[in-house]
């Protein structure tokens, strides 16, 4: 088992550039780097695990990679951190939008029993970025470069700008990307309220409405999710969410500007709460864009503009994401459910070789990213009274609620 040598750092990141960017500036002060990210086709990715493999035996200084990554390396018993002096968890945001949660806590069970100097830098301090730090760090201290302050309270204030018979595959693009833990998104009519969440439902998300239209059972059926925490987006008006408070609510999303100045306020407000920050995001088509300066120009609030994702963004991060669900699967295995799998050896070969088997292959890891990612905690159908005669159903069981970190 080979042990990290002379100053013993550990980087974790979420993707393979900020890691070369790291090993290079590291190599540069002479010392011997590891890197541990999966990209590439296989053929590189054999020399490339040699390449990692070569400099971990021989004592690197730092090691550098994904926590996947280098929880492999720890069960394979190819690197051990007993003398580790410095962890340093990079873009943790970034990290845990991408499902990176599960590893990081495996891999703090391979740390020190004492105390190592910890580092988390991150773009944004949402709620499971802060409590993730407190896991990991002792007493940590919230430093801002953005404002000379220690404790971060801010709400990022960022706008799209959409055509707007594309607002609707913009929104699925932006919460792909954002990968929100749970959001509201606001709408000025009831009517456009119904239509988004009916998008977001046909593509796969945990949403639901809340409008002057549903009825009051429908309407205690939204609030109890909200109320419980198992609703990730909620749709709303103004009006209808009007008194509503959602703990530790990440993102707000706003459809389109508020027809009053001052809504947006309200709207904004709603997330960023405790110590932590939030992100505001807002959809502007057309002349929509000159509501939003308004607004911006009114309150003094700086509103900075983002280039749209584009499809190729979106697969990208997609595929980085379902790598390190897949991964973090395949290592939960036990040796009798691996020996199982092998049967199937032939056919994943034969799927992978013939072009018109790709629809296949494409659909079952579609169903496992939504599974894994966006499927409801709980039926979004309202369950249907029951006499206290007739039986209950039992042809599926029921769902877990989910652990939303």
């Amino acid at each position: 088992m080979q042990k990290l040598a002379g100053k013993n750092i550990l980087v974790t990141g979420a993707g393979s550039g900020i890691g070369q960017a790291i090993a290079v500036r590291f190599a540069a002060e002479g010392a011997n780097v590891a890197i541990n990210f999966r990209s590439g086709p296989e053929s590189a990715q054999l020399t490339e695990e040699q390449a990692r493999a070569a400099a971990l035996k021989n004592g690197a200084h730092i090691v550098v990679g994904t926590p996947g990554r280098v929880l492999d390396h720890l069960l394979r018993r190819t690197l051990s951190l007993e003398h580790l002096e410095m962890l340093i968890f990079d873009e943790a945001d970034r990290m845990l939008s991408m499902g990176f949660y599960p590893d990081m806590i495996k891999v703090k069970r391979y740390l020190p029993n004492r105390r190592v100097h910890t580092c988390m830098f991150s773009a944004t301090f949402p709620v499971q970025v802060m409590n993730t730090a407190q896991q990991f760090m002792h007493t940590p201290e919230h430093l801002s470069l953005s404002a000379d302050h220690v404790h971060v309270t801010e709400t990022d204030h960022l706008y799209y700008f959409v055509p707007g018979m594309d607002k609707d595959r913009a929104l699925v693009r932006i919460i792909e990307t954002e990968n929100p833990t749970s959001a509201i998104i606001f709408c000025n009519t009831k009517v456009k309220v119904h239509y988004v969440t009916v998008v977001l439902q046909r593509f796969g998300y945990d949403a639901d409405e809340l409008s002057a239209d549903l009825s009051q059972a429908d309407r205690e059926r939204v609030l109890n999710r909200v109320r419980a925490g198992t609703l990730r987006f909620l749709v709303a008006t103004d009006v209808a969410a009007r008194g509503l408070d959602i703990p530790e609510l990440s993102h707000v999303f706003q459809y389109e500007p508020p027809d009053e100045l001052e809504a947006y306020i309200h709207r904004a407000g709603r997330t960023g709460r405790a110590g932590a920050t939030g992100v505001a995001i807002t959809l502007v088509s057309g002349a929509e864009k000159f509501a939003l300066d308004r607004i911006s120009k009114r309150f003094a609030i700086p509103i900075e503009e983002r280039p749209m994702p584009s499809d190729e963004d979106v697969e990208a991060i997609v595929a980085q994401r379902l790598t390190a669900l897949l991964e973090s699967r395949l290592r939960e295995r036990d040796r009798l459910q691996t020996e199982r799998s092998q049967r199937f050896i032939p056919l994943a070969r034969e799927l992978a070789d013939a072009v018109g088997e790709l629809p296949l292959i494409t659909m079952l890891l579609d169903d496992y990213y939504q599974q894994s990612l966006h499927a409801p905690a709980i039926p979004l159908e309202a369950p249907r009274e029951r006499s206290s005669q007739a039986p209950a159903r039992a042809d599926r069981p029921p769902r877990p609620r989910r652990n939303r970190r």
